[in-house]
């Protein structure tokens, strides 16, 4: 799979990281403008070329999610973070709640391997630690031996994060990541001994979802934003996501499906549950 490969360094001084997204500095700031996203999709970037990386094919906890900035389990959002965060080579971080105030180093060397950019101007990348496996600003081909030195694929490997995939993925890669979770969880490292995303969450309320429940990201958004409309009952729920439209196939159907209530069960009006895990699904890319 050819990627473009982007040489330079990791600071995270005045940024919130979190278990999938952390800011990166390219060595040549202009090298940002070679990332493909489709028309008003540039990485978005300072002038000294710091962007943040929206890290690809995984999803971690939520440490701080939409205006009133909610989390899940804290537990294991930060112990995504601070694994992310280990890995790169920061040896002492400090912070001030989700701020980073200094690091130990100040920076750390490193590479992405990117082919685009999300709706907020974040690079979709692989995040990689060190010396680059090929020239900054040119693509060279990501295989699996590549993609197993990358910080996406030690998080998967460590159960800190879920698989969530989109189709700008190869195969290739996608399969090796699907498997990498899947021993993850058959070894129940890291959240996986606590997932309730196919067992099911009762929804009493948001705290529920915030201080209780370890679930798949993308469905804790979509009942955050649910239940932040109001006071409509989780019955509703299905036809919510319905409308909001998310488009994605059944890897394991072949069915091509517009909203998550093709996978998403409700019952007794109080319990939610995805139908297929999140390794089965692959999302029209965001």
């Amino acid at each position: 799979m050819p990627m473009l490969l982007i040489k330079g360094f990791y600071d995270v001084k005045g940024t919130q990281p979190d278990g999938d997204t952390v800011a990166f500095t390219a060595a040549d700031p202009t090298e940002w403008d070679l990332v493909g996203g489709g028309p008003g999709r540039a990485v978005e970037h300072s002038v000294t070329g710091r962007a943040k990386l929206r890290l690809d094919a995984i999803d971690a906890l939520e440490t701080h999610y939409g205006a009133h900035r909610v989390h899940q389990p804290l537990t294991f959002a930060h112990a995504a973070r601070d694994e992310l965060l280990s890995w790169i080579g920061f040896t002492e971080v400090q912070r001030e709640d989700e701020n980073v105030l200094a690091t130990t180093p100040a920076t750390v060397p490193g590479f992405v391997l990117t082919r685009g950019t999300d709706i907020h101007g974040r690079c979709i990348a692989l995040a990689g630690r060190g010396a680059p496996p090929g020239d900054s600003g040119r693509e060279i081909d990501v295989d699996a031996a590549l993609l197993r030195t990358t910080l996406n694929h030690h998080l998967l490997t460590v159960g800190l994060t879920y698989p969530t995939f989109y189709r700008s993925l190869f195969t290739s890669l996608r399969a090796e990541m699907a498997t990498t979770a899947e021993q993850a969880r058959e070894a129940g490292r890291g959240l996986w001994p606590s997932d309730v995303t196919l067992s099911g969450v009762k929804v009493s309320g948001l705290s529920s979802l915030t201080d209780d429940a370890v679930l798949l990201p993308k469905l804790f958004r979509r009942l955050v934003d649910y239940l932040n409309l109001g006071t409509m009952p989780l019955t509703c729920f299905p036809a919510y996501l319905a409308g909001v439209g998310d488009r994605y196939s059944v890897l394991s159907t072949g069915e091509r499906c517009v909203g998550l209530h093709h996978v998403v069960e409700t019952t007794n009006g109080t319990t939610v549950r995805m139908t297929h895990p999140a390794e089965d699904l692959l999302f029209e890319d965001a």
